[in-house]
């Protein structure tokens, strides 16, 4: 569904992905894992155009989008959720999932969306009318999903979803991607929480300083010594 083949990019002179090759197949979940700096959130800007590959392809079901702008991508039915949440505190919630249908051209049916993300997301109905920006942290990253999904995502990306969050807001978060993704939606998943997130992914690839080292079923990379000892806190 969504392919990376041999993907370069830069900032300025830094080389920040060294051919990178990745996919994500419709309907899965699949995880990307890596430390701090190793080039996760810059596939995602390469991915949703933010960021243009110096070489390399990137296609989205059998055509190439790497040259696409970014709202052109969205458009395609790629949409993120950036890391940071990066809602818009001095809008309401109800205002702020509108942004996320801005793109949208089947306007009639926008209602139907804000019901299907009150339904994943109760506490969105009940402080619809309140600013953004006087939620909780773990209510902040729910409006960030929330607004991603009115844009109708074929593909949802989510980077970091649950940092700085507390372990039940967590487990709650990780429990609403996967009824996302039940509901139909492709899910690509960056995340340092590596034990949640192979959890619930049928697939992972793990990023070092710009290069795939690992990857392989979830269910096998949690077997990995490698990855026990640098991400599962194993020996």
């Amino acid at each position: 569904m969504l392919n990376l083949e041999g993907v370069h990019a830069y900032y300025g002179y830094i080389h920040a992905l060294k051919g990178v090759s990745l996919k994500v197949e419709e309907g899965s979940i699949v995880t990307l894992l890596g430390a701090n700096g190793a080039g996760k959130t810059t596939i995602l800007k390469v991915i949703s155009g933010v960021l243009k590959a110096s070489s390399g392809s990137v296609t989205f079901l059998d055509h190439d989008i790497s040259k696409l702008a970014p709202e052109k991508v969205v458009s395609e039915g790629i949409v993120q959720a950036p890391e940071g949440r990066q809602i818009f505190p001095e809008l309401t919630v109800i205002e702020n999932l509108q942004v996320g249908a801005y793109t949208r051209r089947d306007k009639k049916n926008i209602k139907s969306s804000y019901q299907i993300v009150f339904d994943y997301f109760p506490i969105l109905k009940e402080r619809q009318d309140q600013l953004a920006g006087t939620l909780s942290g773990g209510e902040q990253q729910m409006l960030a999903i929330g607004r991603a999904l009115m844009a109708k995502p074929k593909v949802l990306l989510l980077d970091e979803p649950s940092l700085g969050l507390a372990p039940l807001i967590v487990k709650d978060i990780f429990k609403i991607i996967q009824e996302i993704n039940a509901q139909g939606t492709t899910v690509f998943l960056v995340e340092q929480n590596a034990n949640q997130a192979l959890a619930i992914s049928d697939y992972a690839y793990v990023l070092e300083t710009g290069k795939i080292t690992v990857e392989g079923k979830a269910s096998e990379i949690k077997e990995d010594p490698k990855v026990l000892q640098a991400y599962l806190g194993g020996h």
